[in-house]
């Protein structure tokens, strides 16, 4: 029991002067909350454990919840707000490391509640169920766990907890921001109803479990499972909305039209935006990877999982960038998924990732990355410019990536980029197949697109470049032939 300070203290702390009014204490507090005790290292390592699991389970759930979300916006807010979390387990596991903790503990689950809490959550039977327990229940109860959190430990002796408390407060506010407008726009009345039995379930859980920091008095028991009675299996078939009407055309070769020097450079520009928005396909495939990798450390998940959102960063910069130029991208561009839909449901996770540091491999040289900045910048479009700049930075960090956590398992850096150009040959196998099974005819897409951007911008079409006509059919993104790698 601690002991607080008396009331002659608390007077003497009130009127205590420092040097012609500086502020106290490095800004952090005044002498009134400084003299009080505050939590004992225990009692804020115990809570900073069950913020660390709070955001561990979101992440888990944002992620494992991606690839089959078919709305685009939400696909990108899963990819934002996975990121975030990342980053606050990792520095909430450097927090914890500091306090005495040697062995960290922070792989036990807190409170059984507290599992079937998130659990429940993760296996929503609807989208509209997932964001009400997420935006309604589950960032709320963290939200205000942190904020108590920082409001109760001292404000000197555990200052780095409260620094750390005070920017993750910041980033949940930004989520629960997104996330009512997203309820509000997404969730109907007769969908809410739908939920309440599930969301119950989630409340309940959390009851029994004191809560997200355990500060509230615990249940004996635990509801009954619903939702999650029947154990969450991820879905690695991307789904996409109507704004992607042919998900299986192959029908525009980018790469062929982008590394061609006779091409006009407003063309390749609109090529490469093109190129950015088609990236949305890397989340839905990286996330594949990061849910079906068990048991790696957490620095392999916070380092993937920034790569999944600069990829989803890369194709928002698309979307922004047809907009710039006045294209109407979901009536003129196809934008597909079959790169992910043949790792996901055709590769093991170690395949899959090796599929993606061959492919980062070969964005390095000049040809890659440096060359679609080049472009941008001769176009004189300083958007692209500004684009594609930030494009290649954020492809040489996930080369990086990929060193630490893909080669590095491999028996060489030779035999690593070898196994992944191997295994992208096997699922770029699917062109004919799914043009007969009646997925797409691969209608060639760009003339319309080409010339939809030369109206808005009133420019004459380049001939040559409006008849562009190269498909995937036989040659890959990387321009090497299929048949011969096959």
């Amino acid at each position: 029991m601690k002991t607080p300070p008396t009331a002659a203290a608390l007077r003497f702390a009130a009127v205590y002067q420092t040097h012609r009014g500086l502020p106290a204490l490095a800004g952090l507090a005044d002498f009134t909350d400084a003299v009080r005790p505050g939590l004992s290292v225990e009692d804020s390592v115990r809570r900073l454990k069950r913020h660390h699991y709070a955001f561990k389970r979101i992440h888990q759930i944002l992620i494992a919840r991606l690839t089959a979300e078919p709305v685009y916006e939400l696909k990108m807010a899963f990819s934002h707000h996975a990121y975030l979390c990342a980053e606050h387990v990792a520095a909430l596991r450097a927090r914890v490391g500091e306090m005495r903790e040697p062995p960290l503990g922070l792989d036990k689950i807190p409170h059984g509640g507290l599992a079937l809490a998130f659990d429940e959550m993760l296996a929503a039977p609807t989208t509209e169920e997932l964001l009400l327990g997420l935006h309604e229940i589950a960032l709320p109860a963290l939200r205000e766990a942190m904020a108590k959190h920082q409001d109760e430990t001292h404000p000197l002796a555990d200052q780095p907890t409260r620094r750390l408390l005070r920017f993750a407060l910041i980033e949940v506010d930004d989520m629960l921001d997104h996330g009512r407008k997203a309820v509000a726009g997404l969730v109907s009345p007769g969908q809410r109803g739908d939920a309440m039995a599930g969301l119950e379930v989630v409340r309940a859980a959390l009851s029994a479990a004191g809560g997200i920091d355990g500060t509230s008095p615990e249940a004996s028991s635990l509801p009954e499972r619903l939702r999650s009675a029947v154990p969450f299996r991820y879905d690695g078939v991307p789904r996409r909305d109507a704004r992607f009407p042919d998900p299986y055309n192959m029908g525009v070769n980018a790469e062929v039209f982008l590394y061609d020097p006779a091409r006009p450079l407003d063309a390749k520009v609109l090529m490469m935006f093109y190129k950015r928005l088609r990236e949305i396909d890397v989340p839905e495939m990286m996330a594949s990877i990061i849910t079906e990798t068990p048991d790696k450390p957490w620095g392999y998940y916070r380092d993937l999982t920034r790569q999944l959102w600069d990829e989803a960063r890369h194709a928002m910069m698309g979307e922004v960038g047809f907009v710039s130029v006045g294209v109407d991208w979901p009536r003129h561009v196809m934008v597909n998924f079959t790169w992910a839909l043949g790792l996901d449901t055709q590769l093991t996770p170690k395949e899959r990732h090796a599929v993606l540091y061959f492919i980062e491999q070969g964005l390095m040289p000049r040809t890659g990355k440096r060359h679609e900045w080049e472009v941008g910048v001769m176009s004189k479009n300083p958007l692209a410019a500004t684009f594609q700049d930030f494009d290649w930075a954020d492809e040489v960090l996930h080369a990086r990536v990929g060193r630490d956590w893909y080669v590095s398992d491999m028996p060489s850096a030779h035999e690593a980029v070898a196994f992944g150009d191997r295994c992208w040959s096997k699922v770029l196998m699917g062109w004919e197949e799914w043009r007969r099974q009646g997925h797409t005819a691969h209608r060639n897409w760009w003339p319309d697109t080409y010339a939809s951007y030369c109206s808005q911008n009133g420019t004459v079409p380049d001939p040559d470049a409006l008849a562009f006509s190269t498909s995937y059919q036989s040659v890959r993104a990387d321009l090497k032939d299929i048949s011969a790698s096959a």
